[in-house]
Order: structure tokens, then sequence, then C-alpha cells
């Protein structure tokens, strides 16, 4: 087999793989996944901000929880000195 030949011969079998590939669905791989950096796509932005959202209704929840947890033991304390 020449060089030539071999090299006729990786194309065929890259063409063939792609097409087969293609046929079973399995999606190829960008740049970016070969990097290593995920794609953000409008989902992944719509949740982001939505965590984001989340994260400050827990520092509010929390903050009002600590407040009624010291408001009533302030409030159990005045009752014991009275």
């Amino acid at each position: 087999m020449n060089p030539f030949e071999f090299v006729i011969a990786v194309l065929i079998l890259v063409f063939a793989f792609s097409i087969v590939r293609h046929k079973l669905g399995i999606p190829t791989r960008s740049m970016r996944q070969m990097r290593g950096e995920p794609e953000d796509s409008a989902e992944t932005l719509r949740l982001r901000e939505e965590v984001a959202e989340l994260k400050e209704r827990l520092k509010v929840l929390e903050r009002i929880t600590v407040d009624k947890e010291n408001s009533l033991a302030r409030e159990i304390e005045e009752l014991r000195h009275r």
C-alpha cells in the first residue's frame, strides 16, 4: 500500500464514521466543549438569574428568622423579669 492509498483509506474511514455518527444522532463537540468550557444557553442564563434571586430571598428569610428569634428571646426575658 503506497502512501496515497493510505491517505485515501483514512479519508474514507473518517467519512464513514461521520455518516454513522450522524445517523445515530450523536452530536459533534464544539471547540468550546473540547476546551472544557460550558456553553451558556438561554435556559442556563435564565436559571442562573433564578438562582441569584432565590439566594437573595433566602438571605431575607434568614434575616427575618434571626430577627424573630432575637425578638422572641427578648420578650421571654422581659416576661421573666416581671
